[in-house]
């Protein structure tokens, strides 16, 4: 497997093919070429995960190389490194007034070589995938929304609720790698109202049995609907178990203390905070201090009594409040 695609451009023969030989060795397909204007022409057929360049080179070099990459959207991550003479500062200046950064100075040695390039490709990578990430979010997010404006939920409950229980995992020591587990659970938590009728949804009285069956079939629905998509393994429980109780009184499975994930125990907090405090057709907001109060008096029962620590923790810094502002 390869490690990634060079573009080796230089006009000396010996010191291209040395390098070509090099990163070759190193599991990198490279590609080369003698100037500018021949590395432009490769690069329309194979898009290469770095350039590395010389300076001085004849028809085009490796400045007016840098321009031309940069001027492509499609181009403009690639990472580009300059080969330039020893001694040769004004190189080094006139590339930085560009934008460039990185510089490896010939005579060059193995390890410099592999190194520099390795840590640029693994570092041009991480940042496509925090990137990537970004935008899965952002699109989830706007998915999410979509879907709760069917309910009577005020605006900005996709959001509180988010960012009520990232604040509470915090608390709990929660890792990296689980808060974003919480993170996609909270934007998806209910999803599977988009399978919920919207008389269902928006009805001003309590729901009668059947209604109310219709309804406990979301967070089954919304975990079904995310199953398949392994970036979001993690979530699927919250999903699926944020309406169980503590007291195993809850749906869809009556599951009881800690036999429920513990990331749908943090979202079945947060999402009764803010359920109690928005207004909805059937009942009017209550103060945060109300529902703080009522989340202290059912833990133990409804809610996870260590959840609901966590979250007065978050509470008494003001996190909370911080949030239902913001929001």
């Amino acid at each position: 497997m390869s490690e990634g695609t060079v573009l080796i451009v230089e006009d000396n023969d010996v010191l291209r093919d040395g390098l070509e030989e090099i990163l070759s060795i190193e599991g990198y397909y490279t590609v080369t070429a003698a100037n500018g204007r021949e590395a432009l022409s490769k690069m329309e057929a194979v898009t290469p995960d770095l350039i590395l360049a010389d300076i001085a080179m004849p028809v085009m070099d490796g400045f007016e190389l840098y321009s031309a990459v940069r001027d492509r959207t499609a181009w403009v991550t690639i990472p580009f490194i300059f080969l330039t003479a020893l001694g040769e500062t004004t190189d080094i200046i006139a590339g930085k007034n560009l934008g460039a950064e990185d510089y490896l100075v010939k005579p060059i040695g193995r390890e410099e070589l592999v190194t520099n390039v390795r840590s640029r490709i693994a570092r041009t990578g991480q940042l496509k995938v925090a990137q990537l990430k970004q935008a899965y979010l952002a699109s989830l997010t706007a998915l999410a929304k979509a879907i709760d404006l069917r309910d009577p939920y005020t605006g900005g409950h996709v959001e509180r609720v988010t960012e009520y229980a990232l604040a509470v995992g915090a608390h709990l020591g929660w890792h990296e790698s689980y808060l974003e587990h919480l993170h996609y659970g909270a934007i998806l938590h209910d999803i599977g109202k988009i399978h919920i009728r919207k008389s269902t949804l928006l009805k001003t009285t309590s729901l009668n049995d059947d209604e109310m069956e219709e309804m406990k079939k979301h967070p089954v629905i919304g975990a079904e609907m995310i199953t398949d998509i392994p970036y979001l393994s993690g979530a699927v429980p919250i999903v699926k178990y944020h309406h169980e109780q503590w007291d195993g009184k809850g749906y869809p499975e009556g599951l009881s203390g800690k036999d429920i994930p513990e990331g749908a125990r943090i979202i079945t907090v947060v999402d009764a905070f803010d359920a109690m405090t928005t207004d909805r057709p059937y009942s009017s907001a209550v103060s945060l201090q109300e529902a703080n109060q009522e989340l202290q008096r059912c833990a133990g029962e409804q809610y996870d009594p260590g959840v609901v620590s966590a979250f007065q923790r978050a509470w008494t810094e003001g996190e909370i409040q911080k949030i239902w502002e913001a929001y």
